[in-house]
């Protein structure tokens, strides 16, 4: 639903040059949530302004629905009629909401269906339709300055709505709201990616919101993509640096001659007691040093760092038995270990950051 293509995005800043995206490939399937994630300066809110082409890429192509949006920007500043036509399919939710004080909450909905030539039956008619659906129909005729600030957003969200897009692009939308607040704007955002089949592309610096409403995510540093994959292939790839932040374990072996292994359940292995058979199984002691288990997409997964007695090569059958129940198992440096302990997985797309 949405490629970039070696896009770069580059900033003339007191004479000098400043590079914002430096040869971004990303590539979202239709009917996804996917998430970029990086601290502040990685790139990604100019990324997403790109995808609309509310900033002219320097160079590379962006695609949505099929449509090269690079293509019909033309030379000038102004956005010709091609290019406004295919950003109208486009809904665009900002952080500080950006709604008119001065209209109403319906008024405010019905702006951009004013400036689509709407008439103005049919644009009260959406207007009331998407405030039900964003759960405010009460708040027809209040004020901005009247809501709370979920409020504010899920109104930002309905009018983003307002054109029927295919794709919804999210800039920090929850960075200003309290967690409570974040949670409900988030479910809210995955309901109607269900309900309306919408594409969602969010950009967010918090690893919360990738891990309770994204089916895919990118992470992003110095203005390229460094990973990208979805969450289940970030979850089984041996060194996934996305996948240690989603699920953080820490801990050290307790003395010499002990095997540390990182171990990640996904999927029915979740739900199973694989460590306790372990140690049945073959009668060793086991020590948790560290776990972190959550709930992503109504699955449970999580990781779960564990030390078992004597070095790697005495413990090759007991973690043959944990790979053998659907479990990814890395080891933790262990010199002993061989360097390839897992086999590699093609699906997840992994780029060294230059």
């Amino acid at each position: 639903m949405i490629t970039t293509t070696g896009l770069t995005k580059v900033y003339q800043s007191r004479g000098r040059e400043v590079t914002a995206l430096d040869g971004v490939d990303l590539h979202v399937r239709e009917g996804e949530v996917f998430g970029v994630i990086g601290q502040s300066g990685a790139g990604k809110s100019s990324l997403i302004r790109c995808v609309n082409l509310l900033e002219r890429p320097t160079t590379g192509t962006v695609t949505v629905d099929g449509v090269d949006l690079t293509a019909l920007a033309g030379r000038g500043n102004r956005a010709g009629r091609e290019l406004r036509e295919a950003r109208s399919r486009i809904g665009m939710v900002f952080q500080h909401f950006n709604l008119l004080s001065s209209r109403t909450v319906q008024g405010n909905i019905e702006l951009p269906l004013e400036i689509l030539g709407v008439s103005g039956r049919e644009r009260s008619r959406k207007a009331l339709e998407l405030l039900d659906l964003v759960g405010l129909a009460d708040k027809a005729k209040s004020y901005p300055g009247q809501l709370s600030g979920g409020q504010k957003q899920r109104v930002g969200i309905a009018r983003a709505l307002a054109g029927d897009p295919k794709v919804l692009l999210s800039d920090e939308a929850t960075s200003a709201l309290d967690p409570e607040t974040t949670r409900s704007i988030l479910q809210l955002l995955r309901d109607l990616n269900r309900q309306l089949g919408l594409t969602v592309l969010l950009i967010t610096h918090e690893m919360d919101v990738v891990k309770t409403v994204c089916d895919s995510a990118a992470l992003m540093r110095r203005g390229r993509v460094v990973e990208t994959g979805t969450v289940g292939e970030l979850l089984a790839t041996p060194g996934s640096e996305l996948a240690a932040e989603l699920f953080p374990v820490t801990g050290q072996a307790t003395g010499p001659r002990r095997t540390v292994v990182d171990v990640t359940f996904h999927g029915e292995a979740a739900t199973r007691p694989v460590i306790s058979q372990l140690s049945r199984t073959y009668n060793i002691d086991i020590s948790i040093l560290g776990a972190a288990m959550d709930t992503v997409g109504g699955k449970q997964i999580g990781r779960m760092r564990i030390e078992l007695p004597g070095q790697y090569e005495e413990n090759v059958v007991p973690v043959g038995f944990l790979r053998e129940q659907g479990l990814q198992v890395d080891v933790v440096d262990d010199e002993d270990a061989p360097l390839d302990t897992q086999d590699p997985t093609p699906a997840l797309v992994k780029e060294t950051a230059k």
